[in-house]
């Protein structure tokens, strides 16, 4: 039996690609390819396609015997999502009833899902608690939210089992450097940080000054990508055991500021990594903290790369050995 990894080719689906198959999981890849890479799939079966295209998900199904999903595939840009809310409900949504109608049709009945952070909004308290309001502040936390909520009814309807990953600021590596971060355009704040220490851009800037905060930049939660790989296959082994929908937080617990990481670069790297300060983007948190202990209990979830000196130093093994992603 296999699992299918929807996006498989993305950042964190190719990482989680290379746990299952250290777990001696047999997978099963399917992505489009349009933010995705093929060199990041590091084995398995690979299906170029996208999961809207039901034609596409019905041969895989017929062909693979698949047990189980494990959904990445969708866009995941905040302020893209914002310019162009429908492509957001198309690919998101879409994809996902898609999928949900081809694993009913086909009889599987148990999916790990991709979520996020941002089906919270604007946080009510710190840490955040999976029982916390849901008020998504842009389209890709909606549809991201929206997608929670169709798993849930499906269970009622059709009696498929979900787990729901809501993670935080996903970085770092594999650490044997063999497949890593590359997105185009960049937009997480790590990667655009190694750039500069690259030279491949003249400075970072940091989006405020002023938050209530111990050095007046916002604060975020950064968890390792193998530490998420790990909790997908965690989150599998939970649904095959006990059968049961579940939504966790997955983040280290700790905050750190824009300025403390870009401090930890610096040292890292040896670049002096220049810095300007801009006016605040609307809508940033000062602070965004996940309580995960649900995970670290259910799932028996224990992330290996909790300092944040590891999780840059291998960012930047992958960055130096790839200065031009997987396009060298």
């Amino acid at each position: 039996m296999a699992v299918l990894v929807t996006g498989g080719a993305g950042y964190i689906g190719s990482h989680t690609v290379a746990e299952l198959l250290r777990q001696g999981e047999q997978v099963v890849v399917i992505d489009n390819l349009s933010t995705g890479h093929k060199k990041a799939i590091v084995g398995g079966t690979f299906y170029q396609g996208d999961i809207r295209d039901r034609h596409v998900l019905d041969a895989i199904f017929r062909k693979e015997e698949i047990e189980a999903v494990i959904h990445f595939a969708a866009s995941s840009l905040v302020g893209e999502s914002v310019l162009e809310p429908l492509k957001y409900y198309d690919n998101n949504l879409l994809g996902a009833y898609t999928l949900l109608r081809a694993m009913i049709d086909h009889g599987v009945k148990k999916i790990v899902c991709s979520s996020t952070a941002a089906t919270y909004g604007e946080p009510k308290r710190i840490p955040v608690q999976e029982g916390d309001p849901t008020e998504p502040t842009n389209p890709y936390g909606e549809t991201k939210l929206a997608m929670e909520h169709m798993f849930r009814w499906c269970e009622r309807a059709y009696g498929v089992r979900s787990i729901s990953l809501r993670y935080f600021n996903a970085a770092g590596a594999h650490p044997d450097g063999m497949i890593g971060e590359d997105h185009r355009p960049e937009s997480h704040l790590i990667p655009l940080i190694l750039q500069v220490a690259l030279d491949q851009r003249s400075l970072i800037q940091i989006f405020g000054d002023d938050f209530p905060t111990q050095d007046g930049t916002c604060m975020r939660d950064y968890v390792h990508v193998m530490d998420l790989a790990k909790a997908h296959w965690l989150a599998l082994q939970h649904l095959r055991k006990h059968n049961r929908s579940e939504v966790y937080n997955l983040g280290s617990d700790i905050g750190f500021s824009v300025r403390e990481v870009v401090e930890k670069a610096r040292l890292i790297t040896g670049h002096p990594i220049p810095a300007s300060v801009s006016p605040r983007r609307e809508g940033d948190p000062a602070i965004i903290i996940a309580s995960s202990g649900k995970a670290r209990n259910e799932l028996l979830w224990k992330p290996a790369y909790t300092r944040l000196e590891t999780i840059i130093e291998s960012a930047w093994n992958w960055h130096k050995s790839h200065p031009n992603g997987y396009s060298e």
